[in-house]
């Protein structure tokens, strides 16, 4: 990411929904640097206090995400391959540094940082796309969005969320920077395409979310681009189509690089979208026959607004969080129409992208307010923070202006932080829907995984280990089981060969009722003895093997 600039010129037309404010480089320099230490304080105090009450490996895939990353160079098969081609690559990549000390895998903090450090990155481009209006509206939106209990439980943990907010906030700055740029005929929009091309990079090797947003920030700027280009003399418009062609090339080199690796590892350049482990085949072998449609499936519009839902959940569940959200979505009708309309347009994507996704990506959304009634994926309304955040802030310039009362100076802000802090007071006391999501759906995975640790951690130190890491890696975890120990699904040839021989391929089997490995030892029950049986309500029985070999 770019480091934020040391000096911000705000003297922005009416036309542009802008007030004539001016501040000096020396404000703006402390304010960032007194918003760092800010966000930076927030981020580790969250991430110490879920860590104390042992909530930050709640989540099965954070779990999943560590550990794809420490197998990378902790197996039998180490490399790239182990990254999988399903869940993109950035996220783990970056994760690999922090987990290389072991304690630092086993107690999860190490994937924990790369979320921090992005929630950090996330507030300052925040408040550099807000600066840009008013100093009010940037610490106001920065700091709704920072003290949003949900975003700070969920920086704590290894999810890839955080990360792909920071690449989304700063693709949004810096495209919008070059919109603004191509429509006063300035040269300093190729700089700002090319550090938007590499902030849309991050995002499309983060989330897939990020593959839609750059179809969207380049169908948004691609008119203004060329207008500039017809506009301006020569020698300035080749400089400017030179930089587009780089930036559109740099920015579909992110997909083009993640079909491949699909291609190369398994034969197939969409296997994240329809291999065994695509959010489709998951579906549909967790999907029981006959059962009805989840909602959305089918409909983008009822889609959609399950994940508007969702998005309000996060600010919030009171009547103040309500009466936020609807606030957000007025002013940003009301800045869209002043001729503001991308930095809305691109902040509000999500809604669009999730509609879809909901719709016809087998990317179901349960929400405990709304049939059926559960917790599932409520998270993704984490996505449409940024802009209920950034557009409440702004609220403060947008209404102010238009009451034309000095007194809504005062009254206004005052408004919107009451809004705000009784949401998050209430929040808070009714526990945060992200933290209550994962304890529903995490507490007897986590059990289990526990018990099948202290198994684990007393098998003789130099044995081999047949298992399907795939959902309890968290075990080998904890265990602090070196990941070359075990025979997974991840080494591949010497995969398929254990699972026709179990005894012959590893001196203990762990199998999960219903994984590879059970089926594998039911089919082979050759050698084996059973050493013990673990249950958890609500999990799948595992049951630990000693081979005869």
């Amino acid at each position: 990411m770019a480091h934020p600039p040391l000096a911000v010129e705000h003297e922005t037309s009416t036309a542009e929904g802008g007030c004539a404010t001016r501040l000096s480089p020396p404000t703006i320099r402390s304010d960032y640097w007194i918003l760092a230490a800010l966000l930076s304080l927030a981020g580790a105090a969250a991430l110490w206090f879920f860590y104390r009450r042992n909530e930050i490996l709640l989540s099965g895939d954070a779990v999943a995400h560590i550990n794809i990353a420490r197998r990378v160079f902790d197996s039998r098969t180490p490399g790239p391959s182990q990254l999988g081609t399903v869940w993109l690559p950035l996220p783990h990549l970056l994760t690999i540094p922090f987990i290389i000390i072991p304690r630092m895998w086993q107690s999860g903090i190490g994937g924990s940082l790369v979320s921090v450090i992005s929630y950090v990155v996330a507030g300052l481009g925040l408040f550099r796309m807000l600066a840009r209006w008013s100093r009010l509206a940037a610490w106001m939106g920065t700091l709704i969005f920072a003290a949003n209990p949900n975003v700070l439980y969920v920086q704590a943990t290894a999810l890839n969320e955080p990360l792909y907010v920071a690449c989304f906030i700063w693709s949004t700055v810096f495209f919008v920077e070059a919109w603004r740029s191509l429509r006063h005929g300035e040269v300093t929009a190729s700089a700002w395409l090319e550090k938007g091309a590499m902030a849309l990079m991050a995002a499309i090797f983060t989330r897939y979310d990020g593959w839609f947003l750059a179809c969207l920030c380049w169908m948004a700027i691609t008119p203004g681009a060329v207008q500039a280009m017809r506009s301006m003399p020569d020698v300035d418009s080749a400089a400017l189509r030179k930089s587009v062609s780089k930036a559109i090339l740099l920015t579909a080199l992110g997909p083009t690089l993640w079909l491949a690796y699909n291609f190369g590892q398994k034969g197939n350049a969409l296997d994240f979208a329809n291999g065994p482990y695509s959010a489709k085949a998951i579906a549909q072998r967790t999907t029981d026959e006959g059962a009805p449609p989840y909602p959305g499936e089918r409909h983008a519009f009822t889609a959609g607004v399950y994940f508007a839902k969702a998005g309000q959940l996060n600010i919030g569940e009171s009547g103040a969080a309500k009466l936020l959200f609807f606030i957000a979505a007025l002013v940003s009708l009301v800045v869209a129409v002043q001729g503001n309309w991308l930095p809305i347009v691109l902040l509000w994507s999500p809604l669009l992208f999730y509609a879809f996704s909901i719709a016809y990506g087998s990317v179901p959304i349960f929400l405990p307010v709304w049939w059926p009634f559960s917790y599932y994926n409520v998270r993704y309304g984490l996505e449409l923070l940024p802009a209920i955040a950034a557009v409440a802030g702004l609220s403060t310039v947008v209404l102010s202006k238009l009451s034309r009362s000095r007194r809504a100076l005062f009254l206004i802000p005052g408004m919107v932080s009451v809004l705000a802090i009784s949401s998050y007071i209430a929040t808070w006391r009714a526990i945060p829907i992200c933290l209550r999501e994962v304890r529903t759906n995490g507490y007897p995975r986590l059990q289990l995984d526990r018990s099948a640790a202290k198994l684990l951690a007393a098998l003789p130190k130099q044995s081999t280990i047949l298992a399907y890491t795939g959902a309890h890696s968290g075990a080998f975890e904890m265990a602090g089981v070196p990941l070359r120990r075990t025979i997974n699904e991840g080494t591949f040839v010497v995969w398929d060969g254990a699972l026709n021989s179990p005894a012959k391929a590893a001196d203990y089997i762990v199998a999960w009722d219903g994984d590879p490995v059970a089926f594998a030892v039911s089919a082979h029950p050759q050698d084996l003895t059973a050493l013990a049986n673990i249950q958890v309500e609500g999990q799948p029985r595992a049951v630990l093997y000693k081979s005869k070999r």
